[in-house]
């Protein structure tokens, strides 16, 4: 008789971790709080141990800020989008979206894009072992002319070709970045010996992540963005073309032009006595400078 065995990951929760994580879910989702300290733009997000001498190691926070940007900032209010009680190990709870990198997010960078020159090609070898065996000075210089043009055309070719690789990839960056800053942060409350049945209640998380979140007494979902910065100062690459121009106003001037493939488009602003030179691929914006009018 043939014996089933069901994967682990088949297997429903406990049922007093699924209780719980269900009490949990109802007290926080799609509620709004404060963060207390800057959260990194990633899936990983901030790991706290509250048991710990030291809950948070804020080296790691620091080094996951640095790779991978800020999501959210110090006062920013953000819904609570998802609450999780992963085995017996932590709890994860998730602020608008939970940070990039999670299920369904592309998380290339574009690095797969890379630049190989082209060497030198089979013409340019012809032409070589033809200067060597030349009869006379004429048909040398002739051999040696036509070698040069091959290799001044490969060389421009590449350089183009290079040129192109860096623009895809400034616009793969640029919307990475854009993506990551939308894409929230979390909390990961860990316990290295299993959960106490006191950390699994509403005021067991609070009192777990009461440091770095203020929970407040409830804020409307609709206030949930952080006050925008003002003007020019609200500027920053990734951003959309309607959303510059939401913040500076229609373009004063506008051009086209042809890098390789890629189309930019640089437009030209005028806001708060200051000259406002930005370029876009794809409708992002991937360059700017700001000067005085």
């Amino acid at each position: 008789m043939r014996k089933w065995i069901l994967p682990a990951l088949m297997l429903p929760a406990p049922p007093a971790l699924a209780q719980n994580e269900a009490i949990l879910r109802q007290a926080f989702e799609g509620k709004v709080v404060t963060v207390k300290i800057e959260m990194p733009a990633t899936s990983r997000g901030v790991d706290v141990y509250p048991l710990d001498q030291m809950p948070v190691n804020f080296r790691d926070v620091a080094q996951r800020l640095k790779d991978n940007s800020t999501a959210l900032k110090i006062g920013q209010q953000v819904m609570v989008t998802k609450v999780v009680v992963k085995s017996n190990s932590h709890i994860e709870f998730q602020l608008g979206g939970g940070g990039y990198g999670t299920f369904g997010d592309n998380t290339s960078d574009g690095s797969g894009l890379g630049f190989t020159a082209q060497g030198e090609t089979r013409a340019e070898k012809a032409l070589r072992d033809s200067i060597k065996k030349a009869q006379g000075p004429t048909k040398r210089k002739q051999f040696e002319r036509e070698l040069a043009s091959m290799r001044q055309e490969r060389e421009r070719e590449n350089a183009r070709a290079e040129a192109e690789a860096k623009q895809a990839q400034s616009v793969i960056e640029a919307n990475l970045r854009a993506k990551r800053a939308e894409s929230g942060s979390r909390f990961n409350v860990r316990y290295r010996t299993g959960i106490p049945s006191d950390a699994l209640t509403p005021d067991g998380l609070k009192r777990a992540l009461a440091q770095y979140v203020d929970f407040g007494d409830g804020v409307p979902v609709a206030s949930t963005e952080p006050a925008p910065r003002a003007g020019v100062a609200a500027l920053r690459k990734g951003l959309l073309l309607e959303d510059v121009e939401a913040i500076l106003g229609p373009a004063a001037t506008a051009t086209e032009k042809k890098e390789g493939r890629l189309t930019v488009l640089d437009r030209t602003y005028r806001k708060d006595g200051q000259r406002i030179a930005a370029s876009f691929v794809n409708g992002v914006m991937i360059d700017f400078t700001i000067t005085p009018q």
